[in-house]
């Protein structure tokens, strides 16, 4: 499967929250990942086709199709595996949003939403996946003001946004024009912040996502699955995960053996800047 991997990028760590931007396919094939913990994080699933079936050590067993939203809150540690189910190309977003300091032990959780608002207004149409876009709001929970929308154009549109977030626009389907700079397909645009809207020029029907929100005040430790702020943190994360600790239980009911960690690097691990 075709992965195309944005953020973290060496310059640029977090838009907003969001620390992690993967977007894959469209591909015809299998996609099968077994158990594996994550802390620290919101792993945000978005399908553009195809379905995925998310089960976790929550006990939650929950399929998603295109334009459904699985929301998993890893907090203080979470297992779960994914598995394409069905026919047919699988294309998607695969997203995380770092917790900050105060939540980010908070307990594990999940939740499904099948029924986002839609925004439709001056040639796009805007269905809300987290947070607030043109006064509408996703039910999903989140712990940072963040805003995460696919948006569909309509050749040239003007898009609202909020001088106090940063943003970033991800190319979905095809080549798009974004603020007057050309984006190819599958590569993150950075707008930075200040801004009260955004224009977007595309072939009718092109999808983009649009990402942002309040620029992050703290620095981060990622490494593997794992957002932390210490080398420690993540050693301890590590080793809990591959002795089978309580912290991330069991994914019950997937017969797969679990994920091994892989080996820790022979340097100390340090929090980096949002930006360099």
């Amino acid at each position: 499967m075709s992965v195309r991997r944005t953020l973290p990028h060496k310059r640029i760590r977090t838009v907003g929250a969001w620390c992690f931007v993967d977007h894959f396919g469209p591909d015809d094939v299998t996609m099968s990942v077994p158990p594996h913990p994550h802390t620290g994080l919101q792993a945000v699933s978005w399908l553009f086709a195809g379905e995925v079936e998310h089960r976790d050590s929550l006990g939650s067993w929950q399929r998603a199709r295109a334009g459904e939203l699985n929301l998993m809150t890893a907090g203080h540690g979470i297992a779960h595996s994914e598995y394409s189910v069905g026919e047919g190309p699988l294309h998607g977003a695969q997203l995380w949003v770092a917790l900050t300091d105060e939540v980010r032990d908070r307990a594990p959780a999940f939740a499904h939403h099948a029924d986002l608002p839609v925004v439709e207004d001056g040639g796009m149409r805007a269905v809300v996946i987290v947070g607030e876009f043109a006064e509408a709001v996703s039910p999903a929970a989140v712990y940072s003001p963040l805003v995460g929308a696919q948006i569909e154009v309509t050749e040239d549109v003007v898009v609202p946004v909020e001088p106090d977030f940063e943003y970033a626009v991800l190319a979905v389907d095809a080549d798009v024009t974004v603020a007057g700079e050309p984006v190819p397909r599958g590569a993150l645009q950075y707008l930075g912040w200040g801004r009260d809207h955004v224009g977007l020029r595309a072939e009718s029907g092109t999808r983009v996502l649009l990402l942002g929100g309040e620029p992050l005040a703290e620095d981060l430790l990622m490494w593997w699955n794992f957002v932390g702020r210490t080398h420690d943190e993540i050693v301890r994360a590590r080793e809990e995960w591959e002795a089978g600790s309580d912290r991330f239980g069991v994914v019950a009911g997937d017969p797969n053996p679990r994920l091994p960690a892989p080996g820790l690097p022979t340097v100390v691990l340090k929090p980096r800047p949002s930006r360099r």
